[in-house]
């Protein structure tokens, strides 16, 4: 069983998101590819954020960004297991997160100190992942896609009748399906996937409505951060030219109550989530703190 790092950090009452730092051990995600491939290049980057904020680190050793192509679990492990070990003995009160759709590296991460599976297939893409994460008490994230890498964005992206309720309604059934085999309910997360099989104006209205997926009643994680849908909107061509859209979301999201932002840029993200945070607390009774 894994060391339940969080704790009751996502439900304790009143306290700004938890702050999510992506750590991508690739040569070709979409913001960071080739930056952090060396183990102790992405540890000393991971540190970094930790410093400014982040309690969570995510760990990524497949890019799963539009048109991206698959990575071998052997190549994924080869990635990201002495990330996990290095950042693990060199803070032991950090939550790691293993992103990845293949339960053979969540069950290497999670060996080698793990905390959480992040999966944008929301357990789908590989029969084995809920034992995985039913076994070992871990966290798991559960992440709406249509469609796959390959094919998610093509001619424009998917269409939806209703692209709040349709998500909505797929996560809480995901949600309902892996607590039947074996995850405990406080250990699910959900995530709507904003830029994962959605045109721009789908994920606006994700953001728009993030309440109501805060509204079924598990914590929300919302990962925004540099993504297209912001350098269409804002006519962005480069992802770190988005941060200060990204910061944007982040407050959008802390003020609907989303429990944790994944995120490229912490130090600006703790910043614009604690005033989101304080803007849904002003009119309550309830005394907050907007430290993390």
């Amino acid at each position: 069983m894994v060391i339940d790092r969080l704790g009751n950090r996502l439900c304790d009452s009143p306290r700004p998101p938890a702050i999510m730092g992506i750590l991508n051990v690739t040569p070709d995600s979409f913001s960071d590819g080739g930056l952090h491939e060396l183990p102790e290049q992405a540890v000393r980057h991971a540190l970094g954020m930790i410093e400014d904020g982040a309690e969570i680190i995510d760990v990524g050793a497949e890019s799963t960004r539009p048109g991206s192509q698959g990575v071998a679990a052997e190549e994924q492990i080869r990635r990201a297991i002495p990330v996990v070990e290095r950042l693990r003995e060199a803070d032991d009160s950090v939550v790691i997160s293993i992103d990845t759709r293949d339960a053979g590296v969540a069950e290497a991460a999670l060996a080698a100190g793990a905390d959480m599976v992040n999966d944008v297939s929301a357990l789908r893409d590989d029969p084995r992942m809920v034992d995985i994460v039913a076994r070992s008490g871990a966290r798991v994230v559960l992440m709406h896609r249509r469609g796959d890498a390959a094919t998610m964005q093509l001619n424009g992206g998917p269409y939806y009748d209703d692209v709040v309720a349709e998500i909505a309604a797929f996560l809480a059934a995901r949600a309902d399906w892996t607590e039947a085999r074996g995850v405990q309910r406080d250990r699910v997360i959900l995530d709507p996937g904003i830029g994962f099989g959605k045109r721009v104006e789908h994920n606006l209205r994700i953001l728009r409505d993030l309440d109501r997926f805060v509204e079924l009643g598990r914590p929300v994680l919302v990962g925004a951060s540099r993504k297209r849908f912001l350098g269409q909107s804002l006519d962005l061509e480069l992802p770190a030219e988005r941060d200060t859209a990204s910061f944007s979301c982040a407050a959008l999201a802390a003020r609907a109550g989303a429990a944790i932002l994944r995120v490229h840029a912490v130090r600006g993200s703790v910043e614009a989530a604690r005033v989101g945070w304080s803007v849904r607390m002003a009119d309550t009774d309830v005394p907050h703190d907007v430290t993390p």
